[in-house]
């Protein structure tokens, strides 16, 4: 069997939203192909408390974009975003939410960020979906939505890592690309960890 992994489609990553990954709006019609193509569809879904230590609103000084160490590792601080129960967590409309046969929410420690679906960020604790996938004897895994040189990137290395064949969609992902070369970066890390780069149209 194989499963499609949507990442972090959410309103606050759209254009205009605190963290608006650009070019994030026009892939939604690229997910949804990719979406009724698949067996399964699992979902990731940021979720953080308002006191998040990866917001720069509760490091004093501090402003997006710079590099502090939480919890004993490297953390980006971002803007506020996708807080528990906000407009801003939710899916985003048009987005076929209703196939998705489980939400993995994440980034709901406030001393640790998440970016993989997998796990978070020190591989400390993991969300169990490694074991949702092999309980429905999922093989292969595609990868989509936002960010490619972030919750994408991270999530893909772990499938890869969890021992699933894994595939990036890459047309149907969005980087928010913070410097310049981050995307490139994302992708030849991925290549590097076994995954396969493709799109839509070609691996589905």
């Amino acid at each position: 069997m194989r499963a499609l992994i949507v990442v972090d489609m959410q309103n606050d990553f759209m254009p205009g939203g605190p963290l608006g990954v650009p070019g994030a709006d026009e892939i939604v019609g690229l997910i949804n192909e990719a979406i009724a193509r698949c067996d399964l569809v699992v979902a990731t879904q940021d979720w953080h408390p308002a006191g998040h230590g990866s917001f720069a609103s509760n490091n004093d000084g501090r402003t997006p974009g710079e590099l502090i160490e939480l919890n004993g590792l490297p953390q980006v601080l971002w803007p506020d975003h996708c807080v528990q129960g906000t407009p801003g967590a939710e899916f985003v409309a048009g987005v076929r939410s209703e196939r998705f046969a489980a939400v993995i929410r994440k980034g709901t420690d406030p001393s640790v960020d998440s970016y993989s679906g997998f796990a978070d960020n020190g591989q400390r604790i993991r969300t169990g979906l490694d074991g949702l996938l092999r309980a429905r004897g999922v093989e292969e895994v595609f990868v989509c939505g936002v960010a490619t040189d972030y919750c994408v990137r991270f999530t893909a290395e772990d499938a890869a890592a969890a021992g699933f064949r894994v595939t990036l969609l890459e047309d149907a992902a969005r980087g928010v690309e913070l410097n310049p070369g981050d995307v490139a970066a994302a992708l030849d890390a991925l290549r590097a960890a076994g995954v396969s780069i493709s799109t839509v149209a070609s691996a589905l």
